[in-house]
């Protein structure tokens, strides 16, 4: 059986930056297949989604476990939707098993998913573990959302030439961290790790700003925000407070269109 898959540069508009997602539209609703699929291309994530009963529905893996909520993908699976199986859409609407409905708008060419804000919470019980993993810099402010810490530093510059010590991280019983902080030309720039889904540093996460937006809004006390995403690779976003929903913008680009083979 030959499976059509695309790989989408997500949170860009140019290849060789963003995000890179597999997405793949397909009946294929085995997790122990899916998660083979997703260590084999080994990106950050693989989104799968399925046609049921006139509603699409979605699932994420990383190269070794399933993902409650992944935006870049859904970015990206959006991107292959209004180019490649329904051009004359402009909203997709998927439904994710711990999520419930998630929906992306096309504006021209930019993206903007709804997802539901996180609710963090001031969280310092892993305070000198993160002092450890962040190289012996002091977090600002630590708050827990629903996957990962979000720590807060004082200057750009500490969160581009971090170095955080991924074995440490680990140990600590969540996804990952969140390191932000404020910027000269964004409202705020931030870096992601997660190793314990086998990605060190994701690139571009959309998820995550669903954690940063909240605390930005609140603290910049303005609604609409721009970020950065500071990694090698880089990303931009556009960030909206909405009640509790967060809507996230940004472009997309493919980079290829292939099949793999399931005997």
């Amino acid at each position: 059986m030959n499976t059509p898959i695309y790989y989408v540069d997500a949170f860009t508009d140019s290849l060789f930056s963003g995000n890179p997602a597999a997405v793949i539209f397909s009946d294929i609703n085995d997790p122990s297949l899916m998660q083979l699929i997703a260590a084999e291309n080994n990106l950050s994530e693989t989104a799968f989604i399925r046609l049921e009963n006139d509603k699409y529905f979605i699932r994420w893996f990383s190269p070794s476990c399933e993902i409650d909520l992944c935006g870049h993908a859904t970015l990206a699976s959006a991107f292959i939707y209004f180019n490649y199986i329904n051009t004359k859409a402009t909203e997709f609407e998927v439904h994710s098993l711990k999520n419930g409905s998630l929906k992306v708008s096309q504006n021209k060419d930019y993206l903007f998913l709804d997802f539901p804000k996180d609710n963090i919470q001031e969280h310092d019980d892993y305070r000198s573990s993160i002092i450890d993993v962040l190289g012996g810099l002091v977090p600002k402010e630590i708050f827990r959302g629903r996957d990962d810490l979000l720590v807060i530093l004082d200057n750009e510059s500490d969160i581009e030439d971090l170095q955080p010590d991924f074995a440490l991280l680990k140990k600590i019983p969540l996804r990952g961290i969140i390191v932000s902080a404020p910027s000269s030309e964004f409202d705020f720039v931030s870096r992601c790790f997660f190793p314990s889904t086998g990605v060190d540093e994701d690139p571009v996460t959309g998820s995550a700003h669903t954690t940063l937006t909240p605390y930005w809004s609140k603290r910049l006390n303005k609604k609409k925000l721009r970020a950065k995403q500071v990694s090698q690779r880089g990303g931009l976003l556009t960030c909206e407070d909405a009640d509790e929903r967060v809507f996230i913008g940004g472009k997309a680009v493919l980079y290829m269109i292939g099949s793999i083979h399931l005997t």
